[in-house]
């Protein structure tokens, strides 16, 4: 009757993660429209704690002089590591280290470079087709998120972004495109990555500009229902499409503890932690939760809802829960009387004196994985898969092109380690994409020398380098992980 289960799945699908914004380049070849992603900047004379404030509020000013072709400013993420021109180079990489899937994401302004497009533009799908065939030719699955972080800016600029509704239209155009042209070629989507980050970062999740919304919760939310519709459109035209195909959520979640056993502490961690799994409540179960009605009154939110959207939304709920894990986070009733957790860019929260932290401030928790997996298999009763996990680090090229990255595999061997439990706990867990396989641009303060890889790109953070790929000693760990499917992590 009950079944003991001590190892990964036979099926496991171990691979890496990616976003297009950060990782192609090639914004000025084959008809690609700029993203919202497309007008952060770096500049290195900017003090290091400011280079993610950008990522949090963005201002008309600096979206207008984005579009200005003068502009002598540098825009990271229009330039990646330029794997649009690597791409073979990169998947024979992967497939070396023997990935059994890849996650990645298509730039929606490749295949509709304004947003509000009739037709698509046959150069940006063509150049997924050769990324796919690329694939295949190596047996790795490709797990494709639709929006990550890169929806048109046309759409933010002279739409007012996700707040609205023609971009539900806008979104099941692209969406349908291309279902219908990969749906041979692609098993796995996910609709919009971290799609509960609209609480923190609007501008990039949903394309609004603070300052336009001085009720700017009223803006994140109503923005959020339409996407909840258009996700459910999108599982729709999903099935329609290829009835075996899966559609899951992607939401970011760091698991959020008590700090201490207040009564206070506890409840405020409730209340915190029903504002992150709300998003994926909605589109796991197909319905807003009962603690809706009071969460969203104590904001001061009222939705705007036609009166087919809870019905499509109730029809096509997701197939699986994905999320990214880097950290968990201490929560207080009372935080004004304790030490910050600086680094902690979701939620915040408190230092955990238990926890040791990285080189950007994120506190390192792999038992708090273990636990993820669990309350997240608990409240969904649907197969999970974890779709980022990794450790920024400055990495040093020694001579002979060492890179001996040991606190990296100290991480992510931690990591796996606690799936593993979670997998004894009797967790539906099918796969596992680490962030950041290749170098690539940061997504919060657009560095490059922010890195995840397993794979090094000689880049500096002003895009300057040879671009040559030199495999880390985390690689050669990974493929021993993979072909041992998760039984060998030393």
């Amino acid at each position: 009757m009950f079944q003991l289960k001590t190892k990964f799945p036979e099926n496991f699908l171990w691979g890496g993660a990616t976003a297009a914004n950060q990782l192609e380049g090639g914004s000025d070849v084959g008809g690609k429209g700029l993203s919202v992603s497309d007008v952060y900047i770096f500049d290195e004379n900017t003090p290091k704690e400011h280079w993610a404030d950008q990522w949090h509020l963005m201002t008309h000013r600096q979206v207008e002089e984005a579009q200005d072709p003068t502009s002598k400013k540098y825009y990271p993420k229009r330039h990646g590591v330029d794997f649009y021109h690597h791409y073979k180079e990169d998947i024979a990489l992967f497939a070396e280290m023997g990935f059994k899937c890849f996650r990645m994401s298509l730039a929606w302004t490749r295949i509709f470079p304004n947003g509000d497009e009739l037709e698509p533009n046959e150069v940006g799908l063509a150049f997924y087709d050769s990324v796919f065939d690329e694939l295949k030719k190596y047996g790795i699955e490709p797990i494709v998120s639709l929006s990550h972080y890169e929806m048109p800016l046309h759409l933010a600029t002279e739409y007012g972004g996700w707040v609205n509704r023609k971009l539900i239209d806008f979104y099941v155009r692209f969406a349908t495109t291309v279902f219908n042209r990969y749906k041979d070629k692609v098993k796995y989507w996910m609709t919009f990555n971290e799609i509960n980050c609209v609480k923190h970062h609007p501008y990039v999740s949903l394309g609004v500009v603070e300052e336009n919304h001085p009720h700017i919760e009223q803006a994140k939310f109503q923005g959020a229902h339409h996407q909840f519709v258009a996700s459910a459109l999108a599982t729709k035209a999903c099935k329609e499409s290829n009835p075996e195909a899966k559609v899951g959520c992607m939401i970011s979640y760091q698991l959020l503890v008590p700090y201490s056993c207040d009564p206070d502490d506890i409840q405020k961690t409730v209340e915190k932690q029903r504002e992150s799994l709300f998003f994926s409540d909605v589109q796991a179960r197909g319905y807003y939760p009962a603690y809706t009605a009071r969460m969203l009154a104590d904001k001061n939110v009222i939705l705007e809802v036609e009166p087919k959207d809870e019905q499509i939304m109730r029809e096509y709920p997701v197939d699986y829960v994905s999320f990214s894990y880097y950290m968990s986070s201490a929560i207080s009733a009372h935080p004004e009387k304790l030490e910050g957790a600086v680094g902690n860019l979701i939620t915040g929260g408190i230092k955990n004196p238990y926890l040791p932290t990285s080189d950007w401030g994120w506190q390192i928790d792999p038992k708090g994985l273990r636990t993820a997996l669990n309350q997240l298999f608990d409240r969904y009763q649907k197969p999970l898969f974890i779709a980022e996990n990794g450790l920024g680090a400055m990495d040093v090229v020694e001579e002979g092109d060492l890179i001996q990255d040991d606190y990296r595999i100290s991480y992510l061997r931690d990591h796996i380690k606690q799936i593993k439990e979670a997998i004894t706990d009797g967790v539906n867990v099918f796969g596992y994409t680490s962030w950041g396989c290749i170098d690539m641009i940061s997504a919060s303060t657009n560095q490059t020398s922010k890195r995840y890889g397993y794979i090094y790109v000689d880049q500096d953070d002003m895009g300057r380098g040879t671009k040559r790929r030199i495999k880390k000693k985390s690689f050669h760990w990974y493929k021993n992980v993979i072909t041992s499917n998760g039984e060998e992590l030393d």
